[in-house]
């Protein structure tokens, strides 16, 4: 069973995932399985973001329904 990652940590792994491909430290070898891992930490974010934006609309409707 794997930890849930946060918004952050991916955030962070997908910054120096990112920073290490301009640089071109990562060797030719490693360089599809970084690729990869960069789309799951996209998917990861972008989940994370919609999640937080329907909370955050529930919330929003709520309290207008409260001043009614």
């Amino acid at each position: 069973m794997s930890k849930e990652i946060s918004y952050t940590e991916a955030l962070n792994e997908l910054n120096e995932i990112s920073h290490a491909i301009d640089n071109e430290s990562i060797p030719l070898d490693e360089l599809a399985t970084k690729v990869k891992r960069a789309a799951e930490l996209i998917s990861i974010c972008k989940a994370k973001l919609r999640s937080t934006e329907d909370e955050v609309k529930k919330i929003i409707g709520e309290m207008g329904e409260e001043k009614k």
